[in-house]
């Protein structure tokens, strides 16, 4: 993904923003970068510090220079990023980032820089030892702090960093790009329910990952789409033995939210995005009674997830309520 292109084509705040202060010299020690799901922000937030250090920024980083190569590959031992997988961030992290650059700077650059990635997901002693060094980062230290979620970021944080928000790109526009890029409309439609990049919802639909959570959804709506019984045979068999893990049953939870809410489109004659699904749809508008506490239901369902709650009973009790009389 070309993320330059990305940024000065999709995101021109973001972007006009960080070349002004790169070339007037008025980089902000720590900056929040806010978006929304499915944006790609850490590879945004690693391209903007690899424009803090490149040897030949136009205007920010070339992409071509021995820094960024490194940086790419992963062996620049002045850049540290942490968090990503929507874990909690500990408090051993965030100090183990502090004890790295409080020595001089490995590099001949001499700028040091850390990625939090979810800013959000901080533990509360987590953010009691960042907040300090925010405030005190020492000289040539920045940190770019990457949020889905900027209401759940603490306001302590948000008065000692500067705020780079990103904008959704339009659904359609989205789905016209991944189509553009060989993806086909049907997966190109149900991914950009989650993904609010073409590029991503590309790489993403070839990924094994996917393939099979697509295979379980696609069951789950064969089965909803019958009776009580049926429906809970085909979770049974077809759908609780591949989603085993937190990630692959919250990306799973979220599409199938998504054909919830177009049924409700549907249901109020509105315009659906699952264009490429509208008999199935058209089917289940049919068969299912009460959608609107169903998607509620979906969504309560996933907000679970973050309680490492058992994924089997999870999916067998939203069955259950979703085909209940």
């Amino acid at each position: 993904m070309d993320i330059n292109e990305y940024l000065s084509k999709h995101q021109p705040i973001v972007y006009n923003t960080f070349k002004h202060a790169l070339e007037n010299n008025q980089l902000s020690h720590a900056y929040l970068l806010s978006g929304t799901p499915g944006m790609p922000l850490k590879e945004v937030a690693l391209f903007l510090a690899k424009s803090i250090v490149c040897e030949s920024p136009s205007p920010l980083a070339c992409n071509k220079c021995l820094t960024c190569i490194r940086i790419d590959d992963g062996n620049y031992l002045d850049i540290k990023v942490i968090g990503g997988e929507k874990n909690k961030i500990k408090k051993e992290e965030i100090q183990d980032i502090i004890e790295s650059f409080s020595s001089t700077a490995n590099e001949k650059n001499g700028k040091v820089i850390y990625i939090i990635n979810y800013v959000e997901t901080m533990t509360v002693v987590a953010v009691n030892s960042l907040l300090k060094f925010l405030e005190e980062p020492g000289k040539d230290v920045y940190a770019i702090l990457t949020t889905e979620n900027e209401s759940k970021v603490l306001p302590t944080i948000k008065s000692r960093t500067q705020t780079l928000k990103m904008r959704a790109i339009d659904r359609d526009k989205i789905i016209e790009e991944a189509k553009n890029l060989d993806v086909s409309s049907e997966d190109a439609e149900l991914l950009s329910m989650i993904y609010n990049d073409a590029n991503t919802i590309k790489e993403y639909c070839s990924s094994n990952q996917y393939k099979i959570i697509k295979e379980a959804l696609t069951n789950t709506l064969d089965g909803l789409s019958n009776d009580q019984i049926y429906a809970s045979y085909t979770l049974e068999r077809s759908v609780i033995p591949n989603i085993k893990t937190n990630e692959t049953a919250s990306i799973y939870l979220s599409l199938l939210s998504s054909f919830f809410l177009d049924l409700l489109n549907f249901s109020y004659k509105s315009e659906i995005t699952l264009k490429s699904y509208v008999n199935i749809i058209e089917k289940l508008s049919d068969k299912l009674k009460h959608i609107s506490y169903s998607l509620m239901t979906i969504l309560s369902s996933k907000n679970q997830l973050d309680v490492n709650v058992n994924i089997p009973l999870l999916l067998n009790h939203l069955i259950y309520e979703i085909t209940k009389e």
